[in-house]
């Protein structure tokens, strides 16, 4: 199993030789340094690529015409098919957020059904804080808080 020699790298192919063990199936880490890695990805030269999905934002536009659509640059897989980007097309245009989340987790379980790209894990985030801080807003639309601290202060 090829990856980047980056911890989230490591981690999520860590965890994918871990859980192919479980059904008997070894796995060997091969770390990978960055400056190599994109253009072993290009020329699709191993077996079984590990990768952290960029760019990591909630809108689900950007990781699906970037990375699932047919000819997509960042379609390491080469995974094709006018069914998904049908699907895809869909939820971009519509305007109902409940319909639109019922379109996306279609297009999820259709991504998931072809195995086009498995995911391995959704990393979580969170932001702790105590009761005395005021005034911060975390973003709703992303895994990260945008850290404007313009109105924050500690009440004493």
């Amino acid at each position: 199993m090829s990856t980047r020699n980056v911890e989230g790298f490591r981690d999520a192919a860590v965890i994918a030789i871990s859980q192919l063990r479980e059904i008997y199936i070894d796995g060997q880490l091969e770390l990978i340094e960055t400056a190599n890695w994109y253009p072993r990805v290009t020329r699709k030269d191993y077996a079984v690529g590990v990768t952290v999905a960029e760019g990591g934002l909630d809108e689900p536009d950007q990781k699906f015409y970037e990375t699932y659509v047919c000819g997509a640059d960042r379609n390491y897989s080469g995974y094709c098919s006018e069914e998904t980007d049908q699907l895809i097309d869909r939820q971009s245009m519509e305007g109902n957020a409940e319909k639109r989340r019922k379109l996306v987790w279609e297009v999820e379980r259709k991504l998931a059904e072809d195995a086009s790209r498995p995911v391995l894990l959704y990393s979580r985030f969170g932001t702790c804080m105590q009761p005395r801080l005021k005034g911060l807003v975390t973003m709703v639309n992303s895994r990260f808080n945008g850290w404007r601290m313009e109105d924050v202060w500690l009440e004493r």
